[in-house]
């Protein structure tokens, strides 16, 4: 099975629109219930023995289980017969709802997650529909369980002989949008190791260096945005809360959060197709990007989107055939990628490699995305000789770094 996402802006109806804004809303109180339910267990189980709480306190029976997502989908079910308005959502996308509340529960517990939040009005912006079965789809509409058939901007065509296995609805500040899975019954063999191969470094002086001398500056996408996005706040202090005129204004600051983060995708696309244009196999460094967004320079590693980047240019590769691979990011700075003799630690002021072994010169950035690829091509069993003046295949001697 081979499975794909295409993402298309609806075009629904004023009635369409308002069916979106109340399931979103119903959804939203569906979560938050069950996100309570959960959250008084816990802490009616987390107080002392021997004293009780002036404040409060949680009186839930010693044997009440605790609150799972089967055991909430079952409440769910006898909660409609008292509450009608749960009937105008489809049963599967509330079910979809307190499977995300699950979701949320395990990363906490499995990936040292906080704990899952309560969402305020308007902050529940997309619900699923995990099965689509029957005809779903022709040009220029899909047809949603219950809903109907909605208008979309099909920007792109679609494959025939595909099945449409589910739908997400997402609401954005500039519209409705849709991203359909659809599902062929095709195996595709994964790309295997061929051709040349290209080590890639990422950094905040150049967004990527590669092994072969290419250095792309790295733009700087929010922060030039800020000036205008801290006006545009301004705006929205000065309002009345709740107001018209404060949602406006609040709209505008969202409208500049997606057009930052819409030119930063299609920068990463772009830059991704041009690195697999003449390469067979792609190597990255495995960066704890997690940690890196924690640190003193957060903001900017956060606005150059490594993990993003990472991911597209993953799928880019995916699609054109090229092998990908993530390696060992330590001490590629430190090690020469001619004779491979750690070197050191380097200020980050220094920013050209001066090998004192072979004197293999070159910039910085670049001699981390050699030592990347000599890795790679090691992990991928491709053997790594040295010619007699102590060089690596594929390394020249002499690197002129064009700049993009």
């Amino acid at each position: 099975m081979f499975n794909l996402t295409y993402e298309f802006k609806l075009k629904p109806t004023h009635a369409q629109t308002q069916m979106f804004e109340d399931w979103l809303e119903i959804n939203r109180r569906v979560y938050n219930y069950a996100l309570a339910e959960r959250k008084d267990w816990y802490l009616s189980r987390s107080c002392q023995v021997n004293a009780c709480s002036l404040k409060h306190g949680y009186i839930i029976p010693v044997d009440t289980p605790r609150p799972t997502y089967a055991s909430q989908c079952k409440a769910l079910t006898a909660a409609k017969k008292e509450f009608s308005e749960l009937k105008q959502v489809q049963s599967q996308v509330l079910q979809q709802t307190l499977k995300r509340l699950e979701v949320a529960f395990v990363a906490m517990w499995e990936r040292n997650h906080g704990f899952p939040r309560f969402k305020k009005a308007g902050k529940m912006r997309s619900f699923v529909f995990p099965q689509m079965q029957g005809e779903r789809l022709k040009p220029g509409m899909v047809n949603f369980p219950v809903i109907g058939w909605v208008k979309l901007r099909q920007s792109r065509g679609i494959p025939d002989g595909g099945l449409v296995k589910q739908a997400r609805v997402v609401k954005r500040v500039s519209g409705w949008y849709v991203m359909l899975t659809i599902q062929w019954d095709v195996s595709i063999p994964q790309p295997m190791p061929h051709s040349e191969g290209v080590g890639i470094d990422v950094g905040l002086t150049s967004f990527i260096a590669t092994s072969n001398g290419l250095l792309v500056k790295r733009p700087r996408f929010f922060v030039d945005a800020e000036r205008k996005l801290k006006l545009l706040q301004q705006c929205v202090s000065r309002k009345r809360l709740g107001s018209n005129n404060w949602r406006k204004a609040q709209a505008r600051v969202q409208k500049l959060y997606e057009y930052v983060a819409n030119c930063r995708k299609d920068w990463h696309r772009k830059l991704s197709h041009q690195i697999c244009k003449d390469a067979g196999m792609v190597f990255v460094e495995d960066l704890n990007l997690v940690g890196l967004s924690r640190g003193i320079l957060g903001k900017h590693f956060l606005d150059a989107g490594f993990g993003q980047f990472f991911s597209i240019l993953e799928q880019t590769c995916f699609k054109r055939g090229v092998y990908f691979q993530k390696v060992d990011s330590r001490k590629t700075s430190q090690i020469c990628p001619s004779c491979g003799v750690e070197t050191g630690k380097k200020e980050l002021s220094q920013r050209t490699h001066v090998c004192s072994n072979c004197g293999y010169t070159t910039d910085r950035d670049v001699a981390a995305a050699q030592v990347v690829l000599v890795r790679g091509l090691a992990a991928v069993g491709h053997t790594v000789k040295m010619l007699a003046e102590g060089k690596f295949i594929g390394i020249p001697a002499k690197q002129e770094s064009p700049v993009l």
